[in-house]
């Protein structure tokens, strides 16, 4: 009976494969995935996504999202939320476009006309 690998000698095993994978063929890259399911016991499919990655870092982590808005318009935005009693987002939308002119028009709000545009 087969000794199971070690977590260290496996970490090892994928870090020196995953050289060879990246810069294999199409073939190259079957066999190594192959050789890594035999001396494993993965599943195909997770040593497709542990060649994959590049680095050790990268198995965890993920790339904030990217900011739509800057602060001024985040502000805003959470002043008229706040303002609708934090109304859903759907709704929200809806009456951005009328919402900041009423509020502006009672006296409640005052945009520079950019950051107005920016908002809308």
């Amino acid at each position: 009976m087969d000794r199971p690998l070690s977590s260290d000698a496996r970490r090892e095993l994928i870090r020196v494969l995953r050289d060879r994978y990246w810069k294999g063929t199409r073939y190259e890259k079957g066999m190594i995935l192959n050789e890594l399911v035999a001396l494993t016991g993965h599943h195909r499919k997770h040593a497709i996504q542990m060649m994959s990655r590049r680095t050790r870092g990268d198995e965890g982590a993920t790339k904030p999202p990217a900011r739509r808005y800057d602060e001024a318009v985040r502000e805003v935005l959470i002043l008229l939320w706040e303002a609708s009693d934090r109304v859903c987002s759907n709704r929200l939308k809806a009456m951005i476009p009328r919402l900041p002119e009423a509020m502006e028009r009672h006296g409640h709000l005052s945009l520079d006309p950019l950051l107005r545009a920016r908002v809308e």
